[in-house]
């Protein structure tokens, strides 16, 4: 298979199976007995809406319905681990008119997590084996006009699809996009989360997050399999780790999206191969941060570099 066309339609087609929302945004949606339970406790209404819409219309396999939860124009898709770059509606509707009609009855993408507004959000997403041949673990940061998708880029880890479907599918570095639609799409991320990823992109970069998270926050790192539970453990984490870890020193923000209640943003570190990922953040109403949950592309990385990067998840 063309390897643009099968990793386009893998990336970015993560559907929400739960029902549609209507008045205000439950903690949490229960999907129609598909899929596990759907967290919206960040979201608002509007957002849960279009969210939900998009996705239960990407699961109906109705390309139609689908596309129409897109803008015209602009229109920007990244998958960014593999490199492919969708800049046109068109060339998107063109991978849900080959894929969509081929999906197994079996097959699932739904989303476990939606973060932000209307304007922008996290939405965390999962395909399962059947949709691609491997599982897929996907946190994609989006942009919204008028209710309308105008960028969406999807992150994971490599290691997770698998190393050698990843390589197989992978663009050249020289021909790696190295932007992703901001350039174009105006951030629309709330001050109170850009000021927070500001804050903690430096705190990364330095080994010193004393004071931005709550008591019982939890950081997990979906590449290393990692979860600290607790500011203490966090920041003890953080300062054992940080000259090692790809969003540490080096660190500048791509792009942010999300509101003061949660998003995210997108980074970039040249200083490692690991060069780009993805933070997903929860905030509570003091602008502290209540969960964070990153990915970047571990398949980017040795074996032997990834080990050092686990021992440093040893607590001592």
């Amino acid at each position: 298979m063309n390897p643009l066309t099968r990793r386009s339609a893998l990336a970015g087609l993560g559907a929400l199976t739960a029902t549609a929302v209507a008045g205000t945004a439950p903690a949490f949606a229960t999907p129609s007995g598909i899929g596990p339970v759907l967290d919206l406790s960040h979201a608002t209404p509007q957002l849960a809406r279009q969210v939900t819409a998009l996705f239960r219309d990407k699961t109906s396999r109705n390309v139609a319905r689908t596309m129409s939860h897109f803008a015209r124009r602009p229109m920007y898709y990244t998958d960014a681990t593999l490199g492919w770059y969708l800049p046109t509606w068109g060339s998107l509707k063109a991978i849900f008119d080959q894929y969509m009609p081929t999906w197994p009855a079996t097959a699932r993408s739904y989303a476990t997590r939606v973060l932000g507004d209307e304007r922008s959000a996290i939405v965390e997403f999962t395909d399962s084996p059947e949709l691609f041949g491997h599982e897929g673990r996907v946190i994609a940061a989006l942009d919204f006009t008028d209710g309308l998708v105008v960028r969406q880029v999807d992150y994971s880890d490599g290691r997770h699809f698998g190393i050698a479907a990843t390589n197989a599918a992978r663009v050249p570095d020289a021909q790696f996009p190295r932007t992703f639609g901001e350039d174009v799409i105006p951030d629309r991320s709330s001050p109170a989360l850009r000021d927070v990823a500001r804050r903690l992109t430096a705190a990364l970069a330095s080994g010193d997050t004393a004071g931005l998270f709550t008591v019982d926050a939890t950081f997990e790192d979906l590449t290393l399999h990692s979860t600290f539970v607790g500011a203490l453990a966090i920041d003890a984490y953080v300062k054992r780790a940080f000259r090692r870890l790809p969003y540490g020193p080096g660190t500048t923000i791509r792009h942010t999206v999300g509101s003061a209640r949660g998003g995210g943003y997108e980074w970039i570190n040249p200083a490692t191969p690991a060069d780009h990922g993805v933070v997903a953040l929860e905030l509570d109403s003091a602008r502290k941060i209540s969960r964070l949950t990153t990915v970047w592309d571990g398949s980017r990385l040795s074996d032997d570099a990834m080990t050092v990067l686990l021992s440093d998840t040893l607590e001592r």
